[in-house]
């Protein structure tokens, strides 16, 4: 009897042994790892997607090792897992081969994709330090960022900006239907203090992400919920304090944790507080503020500004908040739900408020009303291995709103102008991964958008208070829908030659009812359908010849179909101008391709090249136009010039971009990042500057990083374009630009040099301190209105419980 308990026990004992389940992690951040290869002599296992796998095919005396891109290899016993309550950790391991999920929203090698992506992990944006998400985006060195006011930030990546990029948050689509071709501040909203990394692919993206994504995709990945790997509740808390001198900044952020077997939650709350922000010291007088409006009494007077580096009035405050819950239900399955909201207070338009009309400032006011952005997004993630369809599915299902408006007086006028706009934002994605063979794998999905615009428009007298209505900036009640699908091919037959390629086929309809505006306007059409079709494609290779070359190319097609923006706007676009509907209006498409070159020698000097070329035709732009046969109206009180989203021009771009690293030790390196873009478009037989092409620009960091201390002394630099590079639309913006020696705008050259550090005290307290601008330069980026920050002091505080 005793010899068949004795037994069953070493059965049982055997059984356990043999499925002995383990889970991979990440040591700095805690996040289980998918695709960890676990391997001893010929046999290996893969971690799933929560970082799990089992080790009932290792013999008990095997010696395991760990293996995943990006993190350092380690050999462990099955004792000595079994020791650490079966979890094994991995360290990150710097300049290795990254994981990315924006090239086919799943998990794939970043070297394996064809197309050139910026990643940029959790530590490293918490070393920038970035005061908006804007910011972050400026600090990579490959994109350029336009700021008409403190509260804003446009991007521009390779000539392109606006809505010819696409912004993604956890893989929802933020673009709508009233994105315009003018300077976006939407990523903005995007909290950076959230964010777990960040993916900016540069190129186009159409074939995963449809409409928009000409010049390229802005990905953000948000802090996910942790749940407990052992039997205790895991809890982890991030307090956060930041001030900053040039605007006299003061943000707090506190995010919290609680993790069980099963379930998850996390929740995050920033909020920032800025003054009006001061400009540097040296540079050209013309940016200065001497004066401003300010109305006492209600009566508009011209003040003196006692400080005419200050930028008056450019102050605003923002409120982030976001919760997140994770729900596992077994190893194959779990549901992730996240909440964000986003929302500013009024802030004023800065390159609106320095115009001048005669001797006087033009506006007395010009403001927005807060941008508010309200996202909730459900996502569904399955694993199988026993599917012919897919090896994974995600499901997505997302509801978005979006609030903004605009309010404008001009100088002793008492007629204010107020418009509000809201856009409802549905979508639904199905993304799937299959595994067709060693070689082979199969990326495809299907995608539905739905936006609804709200718009509305009135006069107020400033005096009595009565409100009576005008025209509003978009036709009310219109809307614009998607349907799509699309297949990614990935085939590897050897592991140093990879090619990828895809379709996607869009559908995309939009009406929009002009009857309300045709009160102000009288259009000669009340209605505008657009219902247009396009097919888009991408192939592409990547091949490593041997460990110092690294060869990438790719072809693509990408295009953008007419929103309610280019359909049905109406606004003043500059000075004396007023854009008015157009409902003849058809897709625009890209057509490009890019190279590039890395050359690693021996991990110590790093080279990496890239050089493309875009053409885009049937090119959306705004032109002058006719309304009823008049080439001027009267908008708002003023006659003003007719023009409209027009289907007239062809844009030629191309680029070239170096990088370099040279690691000059294990604590010591430099890096640098230089970007040279050129472009011409077609207006009307003449070419002509791109709006969007910037000026050269780069950086330089020497980055040195010891123990608990890291320290980084790099330069900003910036070209200049001249009055005869400038696109005719800039211009005509005199009032942002320096003048040259004939008078005639242009935007000169600039650099910054800075200073930033950062100190781990223990585990919990982590100190940075930057010094930005040192010398105090006063300059502008280009086509920007507000000139950036002066000598900047930068300290916060992270505590970590």
């Amino acid at each position: 009897m005793k010899l068949k308990i004795l037994l069953c026990l070493f059965l049982l004992s055997t059984f356990y042994m043999q499925a002995q389940q383990i889970t991979v992690i990440e040591k700095d951040s805690e996040i289980p790892l998918a695709g960890v290869i676990i391997s001893s002599k010929n046999k290996s296992v893969i971690t799933n997607l929560d970082g799990q796998a089992t080790l009932d095919n290792f013999t008990e005396n095997a010696l395991l090792l760990f293996e995943r891109e990006g993190h350092k290899p380690i050999e462990l016993t099955k004792e000595e897992i079994t020791a650490a309550n079966n979890l094994v950790y991995l360290n990150a391991r710097v300049n290795l081969d990254e994981v990315v999920i924006s090239a086919s929203k799943f998990e794939q090698s970043k070297r394996d994709v064809p197309q050139k992506i910026i990643s940029l992990t959790s530590k490293e944006i918490t070393f920038f330090n970035p005061q908006t998400s804007a910011d972050l985006l400026e600090n990579t060195g490959n994109v350029y960022i336009q700021k008409s006011q403190l509260g804003g930030g446009s991007p521009m990546i390779r000539g392109f900006s606006t809505n010819r990029l696409l912004i993604t948050v956890d893989g929802v689509r933020m673009n709508n239907a009233i994105f315009r071709s003018g300077n976006l501040q939407n990523v903005v909203s995007i909290d950076p203090l959230s964010i777990q990394n960040t993916e900016i692919t540069l190129g186009a993206g159409s074939v995963v992400y449809g409409s928009d994504a000409i010049g390229g995709v802005m990905s953000f990945y948000t802090k996910k919920p942790q749940l407990s790997y052992k039997d205790d509740l895991y809890f982890k808390a991030n307090a956060f304090a930041r001030y900053a001198s040039a605007n006299n900044e003061k943000t707090g952020h506190l995010d919290v944790n609680f993790g069980l077997k099963k379930w998850a939650f996390l929740t995050s709350i920033s909020f920032s507080d800025f003054d009006d922000l001061r400009m540097g010291s040296h540079g050209p007088d013309v940016y200065l503020r001497p004066e401003y409006v300010q109305t006492v009494n209600g009566v508009d007077e011209i003040i003196p500004n006692s400080n005419p580096e200050s930028q008056v009035p450019t102050g605003f405050n923002q409120l982030n908040v976001m919760q997140k819950a994770r729900y596992e239900h077994h190893d194959n399955l779990h549901f992730d739900l996240g909440v964000y909201y986003s929302t500013t207070s009024d802030y004023s338009r800065y390159d609106r408020l320095i115009r001048y009309r005669d001797e006087n400032l033009r506006s007395a006011e010009w403001y927005y009303g807060p941008q508010q952005w309200f996202m909730a997004n459900f996502q569904l993630t399955k694993l199988s291995s026993s599917s012919n369809l897919y090896d994974k599915i995600q499901t997505t299902i997302a509801y978005q709103n979006f609030k903004e408006s605009r309010h404008d007086r001009n100088f002793q006028s008492e007629i204010k102008n107020n418009r509000e706009e809201s856009v409802d934002a549905l979508s639904t994605n199905f993304d799937f991964e299959k595994q067709l063979s060693v070689k082979t794998e199969l990326f495809y999905g299907f995608e539905y958008i739905f936006n609804l615009v709200h718009s509305k428009g009135d006069e107020e007298d400033i005096v009595s208070g009565v409100k009576k209505p005008t025209v509003s900036r978009y036709p009310n009640h219109s809307n614009w829908q998607s349907v799509a699908a699309y297949t990614s091919l990935k085939y590897k037959p050897k592991s140093n030659f990879i090619f990828q390629t895809g379709l996607r086929y869009n559908q995309v309809f939009s009406k929009a009812d002009f009857t309300e505006n045709n009160i102000y306007l009288n259009l000669p059409f009340n209605e505008s359908k657009i219902n247009s079709g396009a097919l888009t494609g991408t192939a592409g290779v990547s091949w490593n010849p041997n460990e110092m070359l690294q060869w990438k190319f790719n072809l693509s097609t990408a295009f953008r179909a007419p929103n309610i923006d280019d359909v049905g706007k109406v606004f003043d676009s500059e000075p004396g101008s007023v854009v008015v509907p157009n409902d003849h209006l058809k897709p625009e498409y890209a057509y490009g391709g890019e190279l590039g070159l890395l050359l690693n020698f021996d991990n110590v000097v790093l080279l990496d090249l890239a050089t493309y070329y875009t053409y885009l035709d049937n090119s959306l732009v705004r032109q002058d136009y006719t309304l009823n046969g008049e080439s001027e109206v009267i908008y708002d009180g003023e006659l003003s010039t007719v023009q409209a989203i027009q289907n007239a021009s062809e844009a030629h771009i191309y680029g070239f971009e170096l990088g370099l690293k040279i690691n000059f030790s294990d604590a010591f390196r430099l890096t640098s990042q230089y970007n040279v873009t050129g472009g011409t478009e077609d207006d009307h037989g003449v070419d002509v500057p791109v709006r969007h092409v910037t000026p050269n620009f780069g950086n330089t960091h020497l980055i040195w990083s010891k123990n608990r201390l890291k320290v980084d002394l790099f330069a900003n630099y910036n070209g200049e374009l001249s009055y005869n590079q400038l696109a005719p639309s800039e211009q005509s913006k005199d009032y942002i630009y320096a003048k040259d020696s004939d008078g005639n705008p242009y935007a000169p050259s600039w650099y910054t040099l800075n200073l930033r550090a950062q100190y781990n005290f223990n585990k919990g307290l982590l100190v940075s301190g930057g010094l930005e601008n040192i010398t105090d330069q006063r300059y502008k980026t280009y086509s920007s209105g507000i000139a950036s920050p002066g000598r900047n002091l930068v300290i916060s505080l992270t505590y970590t419980l």
